[in-house]
């Protein structure tokens, strides 16, 4: 796992960091959750539905209501961990994120995150897959 700028890696990720915002990027929805470092487990706070630069309101609304010490995105790759074009357009979304927020942005390779967020019965696929891609992320901690 990466972060999107600054250029930090999961290792590094500040012993005081204890709460993050994840979100699972898409074209036309995006997946929020929220979790904490204490208990390495996420909630789902729903899907963003707004597109494009629009997306950043409700985006802001969170951020602003929970004060996360960092963002997590999940970045989509192929089976064989190839990058693909929703791997370049996930990086951009956290590049922005980064720039328009000022928080650090990690990044976390959620391949099969929707589908087992599918296969678990969640009723918001993209919130779940957050959750999912939240708690990977936790648990990879130091």
């Amino acid at each position: 796992m990466t972060a999107a700028a600054p250029d930090t890696t999961l290792c590094a990720v500040p012993a005081s960091f204890n709460s993050f915002i994840a979100f699972d990027f898409g074209h036309k929805r995006t997946g929020v959750a929220v979790g904490n470092r204490l208990l390495r487990t996420a909630q789902p706070l729903g899907t963003i539905t707004a597109l494009g630069d629009a997306r950043f309101a409700p985006i802001a609304q969170r951020l602003q209501e929970w004060q996360p010490d960092a963002i997590v995105i999940g970045v989509p790759y192929h089976p064989d961990g190839a990058a693909h074009d929703n791997t370049a357009r996930a990086k951009k979304f956290g590049r922005q994120l980064h720039g328009r927020f000022r928080l650090p942005v990690y990044e976390v390779d959620e391949r099969y995150s929707t589908t087992e967020a599918l296969q678990s019965g969640a009723r918001d696929a993209d919130a779940a897959a957050a959750c999912i891609i939240l708690e990977q992320f936790l648990r990879n901690l130091e």
